[in-house]
């Protein structure tokens, strides 16, 4: 394959357009069909027959000993024979000899490749390449196709010469011995034949005599309209591709498999032999689609048990320059030896992003590959942009580097952030680098770290939601709210630890809020008749609400934290979210002092787990982990604590704001949205690490114990 800047260097400006289809790009069938033009050229070059050749086969044979064996052929008198002085010559296969070849291969056990040029096993002996030389003449001339093809071709009689010469016995025996003789061991070869056809005329490769070409592009067509249940399945169509009215196949192949004869249980229906009509692409379309293969297997990589693929392309017809990106692009993820597409289409296509004003585009979608020839698909897009997976990365770094996640290692203060964070737990990890984050977004880790695990031995379904929101994400299409609460929800039920899992849940805190912010996340209203994009807060450039001093932001109260923190969390401005977060924070805050103090084993928070969380339960639950509250605040006042109210005051004054006159049995939330907001009030609760608490409306300090120390 040649280097991009062979590539160019190949085909410049003008020979790459003529090169190239004229149509622009808008369907997954065009990329497939200019990724296989782009592979056609860098392989077997331009020209009629180009696009049947598979010349990358056969790579690893060039320029070892004994890799190629040509049996010579004699049509310039009045019967075939073989070369009266040299019938067989053993030589090297070199990078000239490519084209001259013209080798086609035919993906089939034991079958015999498309061109007159075949391939041998790896390692075969002596005796079964003598078979394969021979083969040639008897096995490949003789092919109905092939003959077909010669019937039809002015120079059909060197093919039937071939067959003539192949119905000699001695003729054989001459093969047969000749390539022992030459032979040193065994050897992986291609063997092909060359033909004289005037007397005292050189020998001429397959590559340079047409009806050798016709024969072999024959005969690979003919695999198109007869594979599978199909026995014909071609007819006079436009073409899918090109628009263009010409002799279409029904049950072409491609990389992704979309379209199969063998699927019928997807196309009710479907008769394979006038699938033509309804899947119509030209002879030389489907074989383009199919040399399409190896730069779109490229582009792919495994996740959540299914293939993502990932597919730049130029939205509309692309330009030269274009091209030359895309190939440079294509060429490179071919050759990494651990590819990782989005990442590598990120350092390519980066810094061209602006230029190309959004006509980057990425077609998307992951499968499911349950056999070698079904595959399930369960989400595409052709909308997809290499900007989302990089802003989310962003995105997420400024959430965890914010005061939200992130101590402020200047100041005094003993207290700690809202959410806790540790450097082993990636999505929390305050310095984490966002082309990290970007890396785990692409590879599908961003949500294995937060939603919910399945059999790793049942392969995906379709409702997998994991895929579902992977896919969007790649893409751009925003995503309910409603989803990704469910997901982090039976997540945290699933949860086969002990205690809270206070880092799976600021994880999905901070995820949650970097999608919010890369503006990823919609929410339904019942007063609109489309989901509503969320506007997220933006952590990073968002102070807390705190007084300023000479020396930058001043220490935060309990109270300024707490506040600071509803007022700058999007979703808590709901009353009902915000109370189930009060109602958390209150039992995070007791519980952590009840293990902390009483050497309590059972404690508020093992009694009030998260999944048995409901509406009908807050009400109750309120009152007792308040009355308790009251009860320790009492009993820290005996011990010659300077308490004047309760402990933890900020918040169940809150609560008790928040639920006046809003019985919780009546909110209208699920229990999934309440559960996700309790946990995360579990969460700050059990985070608060402060030991005293600056009562600034009546001038006081209000002691509290060390509750997490």
């Amino acid at each position: 394959m040649l280097t991009p800047e062979e590539f160019r260097e190949e085909y410049p400006t003008e020979k790459l357009e003529a090169e190239l289809p004229e149509w622009p790009v808008s369907s997954l069938r065009d990329i497939q069909h200019l990724y296989g033009r782009l592979y056609t050229l860098a392989t077997a070059g331009g020209g009629e027959y180009a696009a049947y050749l598979t010349p990358d086969q056969a790579n690893d044979l060039i320029g070892t000993e004994e890799s190629l064996i040509v049996v010579r052929v004699d049509l310039s008198g009045k019967q075939p024979t073989l070369d009266s002085d040299e019938p067989v010559r053993v030589t090297q296969y070199t990078d000239d000899r490519v084209q001259q070849v013209a080798h086609c291969k035919y993906n089939a056990a034991r079958g015999i490749d498309h061109s007159v040029t075949h391939r041998s096993g790896r390692n075969s002996d002596p005796e079964k390449l003598a078979r394969y030389a021979c083969e040639r003449l008897t096995k490949w001339a003789t092919d109905d196709v092939v003959q077909s093809s010669a019937d039809d071709h002015p120079d059909g009689s060197v093919i039937h010469g071939l067959a003539a010469v192949g119905r000699d016995e001695t003729a054989l025996d001459r093969i047969r011995s000749a390539v022992k003789a030459e032979l040193g061991g065994a050897t992986t070869a291609l063997l092909t034949v060359k033909v004289r056809r005037e007397a005292g005329a050189d020998y001429e490769w397959p590559g340079d005599v047409a009806v050798f070409n016709e024969a072999m592009r024959a005969r690979k067509l003919s695999k198109l309209v007869s594979k599978g249940e199909a026995e014909n399945s071609a007819g006079e169509a436009t073409d899918l591709i090109s628009g263009r009215r010409t002799r279409t196949v029904g049950t072409a192949e491609d990389p992704l498999n979309y379209f199969l004869g063998k699927q019928m249980e997807k196309f009710p229906g479907l008769d394979p032999d006038e699938a033509w009509r309804s899947h119509p692409i030209s002879e030389d379309g489907a074989v383009t689609l199919m040399n399409a293969e190896e730069f779109v297997d490229a582009c792919s990589y495994r996740t959540f048990n299914a293939d993502v693929y990932y597919l730049p392309y130029f939205l509309g017809r692309p330009s030269a320059e274009e091209n030359y990106l895309l190939y440079a692009a294509l060429y490179a993820v071919t050759q990494a030896d651990d590819p990782e597409p989005v990442q590598e289409f990120y350092d390519r296509f980066g810094e061209h992003v602006q230029e190309y004003d959004g006509r980057l585009r990425f077609y998307v979608a992951a499968v499911m590959k349950h056999q070698m020839s079904r595959f399930d698909v369960y989400g595409e897009t052709l909308n997809g942009s290499i900007h989302y997976p990089t802003e989310v990365g962003v995105e997420h770094e400024h959430v965890t580097n914010s005061w939200v996640f992130n101590e402020d290692e200047e100041s005094n203060d003993d207290r700690s952030p809202p959410m806790p964070s540790h450097e082993d737990w990636a999505l929390t990890d305050p310095f984490e680098h966002d082309q990290k984050v970007r890396e785990m977004v692409a590879s599908g880790a961003y949500l294995y770290r937060t939603f919910p695990f399945t059999d790793e031995d049942t392969d995906a379904t379709v409702d997998d939601e994991r895929i579902d929101v992977h896919v969007s994400i790649l893409a751009g299409e925003p995503i309910p709210r409603r989803q990704l609460v469910s997901a982090y929800v039976e997540r945290l039920t699933d949860w086969g630890g002990d205690g809270v899992p206070e880092l799976l849940v600021a994880s999905q805190f901070a995820q949650l809020c970097a999608l919010e912010n890369a503006g990823l996340v919609t929410t339904t209203d019942t007063d609109a008749t489309e989901p509503i994009l969320i506007e997220g807060t933006d952590y990073d450039t968002m102070q807390p609400d705190a007084p300023q001093t000479d020396g930058g932001t001043a220490t935060l109260s309990r109270t300024e934290k707490l506040e600071s923190f509803i007022d700058q969390t999007d979703s808590l401005a709901d009353p009902e979210r915000r109370g189930a977060f009060l109602l958390g924070a209150l039992v995070g805050q007791v519980g952590t002092y009840q293990q902390g103090y009483h050497d309590r084993s059972t404690t508020v928070i093992d009694q009030y787990p998260i999944k048995s969380m409901t509406k009908t339960k807050i009400k109750r639950i309120t009152q007792e982990v308040i009355d308790k509250d009251v009860v320790y605040s009492r009993e820290m006042a005996k011990k010659g604590s300077n308490i004047n109210s309760t402990m933890y005051k900020e918040v169940t004054n809150a609560i008790v704001e928040t639920m006046a006159g809003n019985d919780p049995s009546d909110w209208k939330i699920s229990t999934d949205d309440l559960r996700f907001y309790y946990a995360l009030g579990l969460t700050y609760g059990m985070n608060d690490r402060s030991t005293t608490e600056d009562d600034t409306e009546n001038g006081t300090t209000d002691e509290t114990t060390e509750t997490n120390e």
